[in-house]
């Protein structure tokens, strides 16, 4: 029961979230910071415009939930590079599994904040204050101030949504641990190489933006590792399964 779990957990974390979040980034723009600005942006919706990547953006409800869903879903995948190299304990290989697990912390970390502050807690208050401005609940000039606030935080030092402390520190983070995990099980010998190399592309592209087009490339890649390693644990299995019922 537990290896039926563990393996359930493997494809669901290495696989199914990374498809749905490939799939959801497809639709989070990039590139809107310096024109038309952030608030006059992501204020409504938007169609399409190769500036900024994103098929298409719903407006500041879709801004919020996308994320919602996104928290948990990049807290299945920081669970499934955990326990990628969960069996990888002695020599280099195992510091470098333990600097893999690290990373994948301090990621974990980052980019709940990030996403709790830049995304949630900003679609929320642009909502908000939108519903205010139309039911005459603020005055122009207030209105105005607080877009210039929201505006400021999110090209804040530390807590902005573009190039801030806590940005970096979990784009590079997610690197670390892609990379890492790579050179364990490939020192190991737990995984095709080809495959260990989708994975640490897929640190770098999601270390390069979580949005439109990095997002979707690098989430699709992560997917594709999964798989290929996933089959090739199986197909390890019935190998050594098969010897066994010789022996």
């Amino acid at each position: 029961m537990h290896k039926t779990m563990m393996t359930g957990l493997f494809w669901v974390s290495l696989v199914i979230a990374p498809l749905i979040l490939a799939g959801m980034e497809l639709f989070h723009p990039a590139g809107f910071t310096a024109s038309p600005g952030m608030f006059a942006y992501l204020c409504k919706p938007q169609p399409y415009a190769p500036e900024h990547w994103a098929l298409a953006y719903f407006g500041p409800q879709w801004w919020f939930a996308l994320h919602i869903v996104q928290l948990p879903l990049l807290g299945l995948v920081s669970v499934g590079l955990w326990n990628l190299v969960s069996t990888v304990e002695d020599g280099l290989a195992g510091v470098l599994a333990w600097l893999s697990r690290f990373a994948t912390f301090v990621f974990l970390i980052a980019y709940t904040a990030l996403d709790a502050i830049g995304g949630i807690g900003l679609g929320r208050s642009i909502l908000n204050l939108e519903a205010m401005k139309a039911a005459g609940q603020v005055t122009q000039a207030q209105y105005e101030g607080a877009v210039h606030l929201l505006n400021t935080n999110w090209v804040d030092g530390w807590i902005g949504g573009v190039g801030s402390v806590i940005s970096l520190t979990g784009s590079w983070a997610i690197f670390v641990a892609a990379l890492t995990a790579a050179l364990a099980l490939l020192m190991t010998k737990r995984a095709p190489w080809p495959a260990l190399v989708l994975l640490t592309l897929f640190g770098w592209e999601i270390q390069t933006s979580h949005a439109s087009p990095h997002g979707p490339i690098g989430f699709t890649l992560l997917a594709i590792a999964g798989i290929w390693i996933g089959v090739s644990r199986i197909k390890t299995h019935k190998q050594m399964h098969g010897r066994a019922a010789l022996a």
